[in-house]
């Protein structure tokens, strides 16, 4: 039996450093453009583990103050 909570553990935590790339859905492209970002995940969004892991994301707050959604797969943490 596997345990619901080793299926469902984030990839990140709140306070990790990640640098990468920011999501901006389709529909939202006209108006803004993905850009690099690097900052500090302050919230952890949906993807869990086979249910919708391929739209798993974070929220990232960058030095400017200003956030950015990212998808797990378009980051990595930074190692201090």
């Amino acid at each position: 039996m596997v345990s619901v909570m080793a299926a469902t553990t984030a990839h990140y935590r709140v306070g990790d450093i990640v640098t990468g790339i920011s999501y901006v859905p389709p529909e939202d492209h006209h108006r803004e453009q993905p850009e690099e970002i690097t900052g500090k995940v302050v919230q952890v969004g949906a993807g869990w583990a086979g249910v919708d892991a391929d739209r798993a994301y974070v929220w990232v707050r960058l030095a400017n103050g200003r956030e950015r959604q990212a998808l797990v797969r378009d980051i990595q943490r930074v190692e201090s």
